[in-house]
Order: structure tokens, then sequence, then C-alpha cells
């Protein structure tokens, strides 16, 4: 059984959708915390935008823990942000900081 051929300008695995447009939640500027602003500045950005910059500040003062990456030992600053603990998995802390996002 044959099939058509392909019109050679179309990409492999395409069917004619429009490109995924970004979500506008995402990209709306959020009020940041007090704490937080301590740690990433206090202008209001987007979530995405918050995600960066606390990354931003954890690989700056080297706060991945050195054996498993996957956990963040908090500074003072963080600690704070972080609701007191210590050391936070990547994950728990996108939990963590929304609460500090309005």
């Amino acid at each position: 059984m044959a099939t058509a051929p392909q019109d050679p300008k179309e990409k492999p695995g395409t069917d004619g959708k429009a490109a995924r447009k970004p979500n506008a939640a995402f990209m709306k500027p959020m009020n940041i915390s007090k704490e937080l602003a301590a740690v990433i500045g206090s202008t209001p950005v987007p979530r995405t935008e918050v995600t960066k910059k606390v990354w931003e500040y954890i690989k700056k003062h080297n706060l991945q823990d050195a054996a498993n990456k996957r956990n963040i030992n908090a500074d003072d600053k963080l600690k704070v942000v972080f609701g007191g603990k210590a050391q936070v998995s990547m994950f728990e802390m996108t939990k963590l900081i929304s609460a500090h996002l309005s």
C-alpha cells in the first residue's frame, strides 16, 4: 500500500498546527514578598523569572549540595524563604517560593 508523497517544504512530524503559545499566566508579573525580595530583588517579575533568579542566587553562592545536586543548602536569606528549613529539594523549592508570590 503506497502512501502519498510528502510536501518537501513540510517538516516530518508536523501536521500544520500553529506553534505553541506561551502560557500568559506564567508571564504575568507577580508581587514578591520582602523575604524573597532580599534574594532576587523587589521588582514584580513573572514566575518563570523568579525561578531563574533564585537559581542564579543558588549557583552564585554555591548552595547546591555537593553529594546530591538536587538538594539546596539554604543560607540565612533562603532559610527565611524556605520556612526555616536548612535543606530543601529543588522540587520542594518551587512550592515554597510560590507562597511568597501574589
